[in-house]
């Protein structure tokens, strides 16, 4: 009988994120006792998992779902139903101190970097509120020499702590807005179309920043945007949305060079190019699951 031969091969890593048959719906309500008459599965059956230190690009036009599905596994918005997992906890089963460590390893970079910075709070309060809360910084001193820290490393300087949101560009504030969600040192950021809000030549030192730091901290992006262009800049896997569901995923050169599905060749051919000698063929995508 031969000798079985041994299995050299290195053991998977587990994935940090594990998403599972997510589904959001919100009611619908209609007439004088605003009765729930109807549901908007803004959600409807999403799955996929992220490694560690992996960037996965979730891809759609606005509306079908995808910023919902960030904002529902961070547990910002309540799901109907599903399942997700970080790194081994159960993220919707979380209570106490289990969730309270949760939410400082995922955190999220929005959109609007303009609103999501309180006018009224100085920039070292905000960048330095997370650790507050937190316990992580008790001291003021080391709070402030703290919050130097991460606005430098996000490309601003030390004197920003004491100026107002309203006192700075689009781009500065989006910079302090990941100087925000950097913090607290977590191991996953959801970045909610980070660039859409700025202009292009901004959008690139953004982009650079974000890969920057994901090399330094080893993080893990859960990159949305509506922009392919982008998304193909920055993510070594694609997942393609329409309508609440994940209609294609794989990795990026596949994805674009061999897309399966209709919506993802409509999105593909919706890219400016660059030469204006080279005529792109506009696909049109008519709806419907092929």
């Amino acid at each position: 009988m031969p000798d079985a031969t041994p299995d050299t091969a290195p053991p998977a890593e587990p994935p940090l994120l594990t998403v599972a048959d997510l589904h959001t719906h919100f009611p619908v309500r209609s007439g004088v006792l605003q009765r729930v008459t109807d549901h908007v599965k803004a959600v409807d059956g999403v799955s996929f998992t992220l490694a560690p230190g992996e960037t996965l690009g979730l891809v759609g036009e606005s509306g079908c779902g995808k910023t919902t599905v960030g904002r529902t596994l961070l547990r910002l918005l309540p799901a109907t139903s599903g399942r997700v997992y970080f790194d081994g906890h159960d993220v919707f089963a979380a209570r106490g101190a289990e969730l309270r460590a949760l939410r400082r390893d995922m955190q999220i970079i929005f959109q609007d970097p303009a609103g999501s910075l309180n006018p009224r709070m100085r920039i070292a309060s905000i960048v330095g509120e997370p650790l507050q809360i937190h316990g992580v910084c008790t001291n003021k001193d080391e709070l402030r020499a703290r919050v130097e820290v991460l606005l430098e490393r996000c490309g601003m300087p030390k004197a920003a702590a004491d100026r107002y949101p309203h006192e700075f560009s689009g781009g500065q504030r989006q910079r302090i807005g990941i100087a925000r969600a950097l913090a607290l040192e977590p191991k996953f950021i959801v970045c909610d179309e980070p660039t859409s809000a700025l202009d292009v030549s901004i959008q690139a030192q953004i982009i650079n920043l974000l890969t920057d730091l994901q090399e330094e901290f080893g993080l893990s992006y859960l990159f949305i945007s509506h922009d392919m262009a982008v998304i193909q800049h920055v993510c070594a896997r694609l997942a393609v949305m329409y309508q609440g569901k994940i209609v294609e995923e794989g990795p990026r050169e596949r994805i674009i060079t061999d897309p399966q599905h209709a919506y993802t060749r409509s999105l593909l051919s919706a890219v400016p190019e660059p030469d204006p000698r080279r005529k792109k063929e506009r696909v049109v995508f008519e709806g419907g699951a092929g």
